[in-house]
Order: C-alpha cells, then sequence, then structure tokens
C-alpha cells in the first residue's frame, strides 16, 4: 500500500473514531458545554458513572447507524442483588437484569466482543406520544465556500429500541414539529438557529483535525431543560432520512450541495419510517 493511501485510510479510520472526536470538541470552550460525560469503557469506568448518574449508554468507539449501542442503568432499592441494587441494560430489543454488578459487567463484556467502546452519561430525551427523539443537523461545505447547516429533522425512536437511527426502525418528523409541544415560537426558532450553529462549529473544529472532510451529521439530544447535547458526529451523514419530509427543500439543498463537491446519495430509505 502506498503512502499516500495509507495515511488517507488513517485519517478515515481517525474521523470515524468517537473518542478522538470526543477528545476533540473537549478543548472547545462552547462545544465542551454540550459534551456529556464521556470515556473508555472499563469495569471501573462503567461502574463508576453508573454510580454518578444512574443511566448510561455504552457505544462502539468506531460505529454507525446505533448498531452495538446499549443503555445501562443501575436502579438503587429496587433489586434483589446486593445491597438492593439492580443492574439493567438493553442492545437492541434484548433487555437483561442482574443483581450484581459483575455477572451484569460479564453480560456486556461478552456483548461487546473485545471491541473498544465508550460509555457516556445517559440524557434523559424529550419524548413524543411516549418515544424518545433526538435531532440530526446536517451541515456542508457550501459551494461559495464556507460551512452551512442545510437541514434538520428528528428521529423519534422505534417502540421497542433505544436508539432513534432510521436504520433501526425510528421515524422522521420534521424537527419543529417535535419541538412544538415543548416549545413556544420564539423558543423554538431560537432552538433552531442555535443548534445550526453547533453544527457549523461542530465542522469547523472537525475540519482543523482532518482538512477535506465536506460533510457532518450532528446528533443532538435535547433534555428536559431543552439544552442540546452532542451525541454523535457522524462524517458520512445520509440524507435518505430528507426524503419522508413533506417538505423537500432541505433535501434539494443538500443534494445541491453535495454534488458541488462531487458527493452523490443512493437515497434509498428501506427501514426508516414517516412521520407525518
Amino acid at each position: 500500500m502506498g503512502k499516500k493511501r495509507g495515511a488517507a485510510l488513517k485519517r478515515v479510520r481517525s474521523v470515524a473514531d468517537k473518542w478522538a472526536k470526543t477528545q476533540l470538541y473537549q478543548r472547545d470552550a462552547i462545544l465542551k458545554k454540550h459534551l456529556p460525560a464521556t470515556s473508555r469503557m472499563t469495569k471501573d469506568s462503567l461502574l463508576g458513572m453508573l454510580q454518578q448518574w444512574g443511566m448510561v449508554y455504552v457505544k462502539p468507539r468506531r460505529g454507525a447507524q446505533g448498531y452495538g449501542v446499549m443503555r445501562a442503568e443501575l436502579n438503587k432499592g429496587k433489586g434483589v442483588g446486593k445491597l438492593g441494587h439492580l443492574y439493567a441494560y438493553q442492545l437492541g430489543t434484548r433487555k437483561l437484569s442482574f443483581g450484581t454488578y459483575e455477572a451484569f459487567y460479564q453480560s456486556i463484556a461478552k456483548a461487546v466482543k473485545g471491541e473498544d467502546y465508550l460509555v457516556q452519561k445517559g440524557i434523559h430525551l424529550l419524548k413524543h406520544q411516549g418515544r424518545p427523539f433526538d435531532i440530526r443537523v446536517v451541515v456542508q461545505r457550501a459551494p461559495c465556500g464556507g460551512w452551512e447547516a442545510t437541514g434538520t429533522l428528528g428521529r423519534v425512536a422505534h417502540p421497542d429500541k433505544i436508539v432513534t437511527n432510521g436504520s433501526q426502525g425510528g421515524t422522521i418528523y420534521p424537527t419543529a414539529y417535535l419541538l412544538r409541544k415543548h416549545t413556544k415560537a420564539a423558543e423554538r426558532k431560537s432552538m433552531l438557529n442555535y443548534m445550526d450553529q453547533l453544527g457549523v462549529r461542530s465542522a469547523k473544529k472537525l475540519e482543523r483535525a482532518y482538512p477535506g472532510i465536506k460533510e457532518i451529521g450532528l446528533d443532538l439530544a435535547i433534555d428536559r431543560r431543552l439544552k442540546p447535547w452532542i451525541l454523535e458526529v457522524n462524517t458520512v451523514p445520509d440524507p435518505c432520512p430528507f426524503t419522508l419530509l413533506e417538505d423537500q427543500s432541505m433535501l434539494r439543498k443538500i443534494i445541491r450541495y453535495g454534488r458541488a463537491y462531487g458527493k452523490t446519495y443512493a437515497l434509498n430509505c428501506k427501514k426508516a419510517k414517516r412521520g407525518l
């Protein structure tokens, strides 16, 4: 393998590294405020974060489309194990509970199959019809230069799953529609603008470390106090879910901007569902 190709592949793997991106954003004063506490998963770090936060997400250091993501919880006083603690986690549609941390951790260790994982403070997401949702913001290199937020949508989790990804059966809605039950019009407009600003700032920060990126998909959780939290930064965002929105103007813009830097999109949604 030539040196240039090897270097390029190394950069691709680095951009896919969630831990590297987390560390990068932790050095930005603004973005840092929107990062949930995150660490590399070890037996001790998982226990410590469970004890501190009660609920955490365990996710592959490198992964996509929500595969391998687990939600882990520590319920004090509700179990039959030592100290009355009950440890539980969900992976896909499978839910498991344990009376001891040792049994709980051994099960998770088996599920991760020796791969590197991260543990992240759990954010209690806003819900739509009892199901949690998050927000995807697409940011792209503009044809005239600079970065621009070109699209946003909301993703509601499948009723039986913890992740919102369309590839995992999530339902797609306009972002403003999902926020309208939780915000007034002026507040909603301000939130949408601020999320776009976070997206542009995230893209600029990432570009400095990984020159050559042209687009990102920023996944944001909104907590009960309406604060946005950065969950993921995807450098290969799939615009397919935008095909499910009635308003196709964002999709057209995403495609137009992508074409300007030589990108084409398959737009073949098979698992995501239309919300409206």
